[in-house]
C-alpha cells in the first residue's frame, strides 16, 4: 500500500480495495471455524433473509460461502438458538447478533415518531394491548397462532392482529428471535433480549456512529454511499457520523468516474496488513453482503447483476435464482440452480472464460453434497463448446 507523504491520504489501487473487501466479508484467508456461524454473523452485522428457497435459503448460503459445509440445522441452531440473534429491519428484513439490539433504538424511535409504517390499526390501543396479553400469558407465537396473519386476501392484506404484532416489532416491545417452519416467531423484549443490552439506548447519533463503524470493518473499504447502504442509513446521518466513526479516509484508483480514484473509507484494522490467503470458491447467494449492494459490486467487480426472480421469465438474461461463482477472489460467472430430487440442476451456467471451469464444477459439486443430492445435471450452457470438458470434471 503507498503513501507518497506522511500528510498525504492513502491511496488504495482497486486490486487493493477489492482484496480487503473479501477478507473484511471473511472471503479471503482461513475461515474462522471456531467462530462458526455465529461467529460469521458477528463480523457481518447483519444477514439478509428472503424467502426464496432455491439450492437453500439466502440466510443459509452466506455461512456456507465462508465456511463450506456446515451442517444445515446447525446454521438454523445458530441464528435462532440461545438468544444469541433477532430479526430486524438493517440492510432489508435481517438476522442481527443481539448485541447490536441497542443499535437500532434510533430506528425504533423513528417508527414511534412516524406512528406507523406500512399499514395503521383501526384500534391501535386495543389490538396492541390483546398481543401483548397473549404473549404474556402464552409465551412465543406465530401470527398464525395470534389469530390469523390475512384477512383472507394477498399477502398484503394483513388482519388487526398481524398490523399490530409487526408494530411492537417495529417499536421494540415485541422481538422475533426464532422462525419456525419460516414463519416469524413473536416473543416479548424483555423474555428475548438480556437486560443489559434491553435498557441500552444510546442517542441517533451513537446509534448511527457505531452502525458506521460496523459497516466498515464488514466492508473493508468503502465509500460514503456503501456505508449508508449497508444498514439502509440516510446519507446525512453517516456524513455526521464519519468523522468520529474511527474510520479512515483513502482514495481508491479506478472507484471514480472514468477510472478517476475517489474518496472512501477503510477499517484501520483492514490497512494493517496485505491481505493474502486462500481465496474461497463458492456460489453465493444474490443477497450475500459481498454483493448484495448493485453498485458497488460493479465497481469492484466489474459484474452487473440483478436478481431476476421477479423478471418474467422471457426477460430474464440469467435465470429466476442466479448465484454469481466466487472463485480466485474475482466474479467469474452465474449459475441459475435447482434441485430436482437427488439431483442439482444448473439451469443455465454462464463463465467469463474455459479457464473457471475447475471452479465452476467444484463448486456445483460441493453445493451439491451439501444439500444432500448425490448427482449434478447442467441444462443449459451460454458457450456450448464447454459442456464436454465441464462434464469430465463433474464425473
Amino acid at each position: 500500500m503507498t503513501d507518497s507523504s506522511p500528510a498525504a491520504v492513502l491511496t488504495l489501487s482497486a486490486d487493493q480495495a477489492r482484496r480487503i473487501a473479501l477478507r473484511a466479508q471473511g472471503l479471503l484467508g482461513a475461515p474462522d471455524r471456531r467462530g462458526g456461524v455465529r461467529g460469521v454473523l458477528r463480523h457481518l452485522g447483519a444477514v439478509q433473509l428472503d424467502t426464496i428457497s432455491v439450492l437453500a435459503r439466502s440466510h443459509e448460503l452466506v455461512p456456507y460461502a465462508r465456511l463450506g459445509a456446515v451442517g444445515r440445522p446447525a446454521v438454523e441452531a445458530a441464528y435462532w438458538g440461545g438468544g444469541a440473534s433477532f430479526e430486524y429491519w438493517s440492510h432489508a428484513a435481517c438476522v442481527l447478533p443481539v448485541e447490536e439490539w441497542p443499535l437500532f433504538a434510533f430506528r425504533r424511535r423513528a417508527f414511534l415518531a412516524r406512528g406507523h409504517r406500512w399499514h395503521r390499526m383501526e384500534d391501535a390501543e386495543r389490538s396492541c394491548a390483546e398481543v401483548l396479553a397473549r404473549l404474556t400469558g402464552d409465551g412465543p407465537l406465530t401470527s398464525t397462532e395470534l389469530g390469523g396473519a390475512r384477512k383472507g386476501g394477498e399477502w398484503w392484506d394483513w388482519s388487526e392482529t398481524k398490523i399490530a404484532v409487526e408494530w411492537l416489532l417495529d417499536t421494540g416491545r415485541v422481538v422475533c428471535a426464532e422462525r419456525r417452519s419460516w414463519k416469524r416467531v413473536y416473543e416479548l423484549a424483555e423474555r428475548a433480549v438480556p437486560a443489559e443490552l434491553l435498557g441500552s439506548e444510546p442517542d441517533d447519533a451513537a446509534c448511527v456512529r457505531q452502525l458506521v463503524r460496523q459497516s466498515g470493518a464488514a466492508l473493508g473499504v468503502a465509500t460514503a454511499k456503501d456505508l449508508s447502504d449497508y444498514h439502509r442509513l440516510k446519507a446525512d446521518q453517516v456524513t455526521a457520523a464519519l468523522p468520529e466513526s474511527g474510520l479512515l479516509p483513502v482514495l481508491v484508483e479506478g472507484w471514480g468516474r472514468g477510472g478517476a480514484a475517489a474518496a472512501a473509507w477503510a477499517d484501520p484494522a483492514a490497512l494493517d496488513s496485505e491481505p493474502r490467503g486462500r481465496h474461497r470458491t463458492a456460489l453465493l447467494s444474490p443477497f450475500d453482503s459481498l454483493i448484495w449492494d448493485r453498485a458497488r459490486t460493479e465497481r469492484i467487480f466489474g459484474l452487473s447483476h440483478r436478481l431476476e426472480a421477479y423478471t418474467p421469465r422471457e426477460k430474464r438474461q440469467h435465470g429466476y435464482f442466479a448465484m454469481p461463482l466466487l472463485a480466485g477472489g474475482r466474479l467469474v460467472g452465474r449459475v441459475d440452480p435447482a434441485r430436482e430430487g437427488r439431483t442439482l440442476i444448473a439451469r443455465q451456467v454462464s463463465l467469463d472464460s474455459a479457464r473457471a471451469l475447475p471452479a465452476l464444477a467444484q463448486a456445483l459439486r460441493e453445493a451439491a453434497e451439501w444439500v444432500g443430492c448425490d448427482a449434478v445435471r447442467v441444462e443449459r450452457l451460454d458457450d456450448e463448446a464447454l459442456r464436454a470438458p465441464l462434464e469430465k470434471l463433474l464425473q
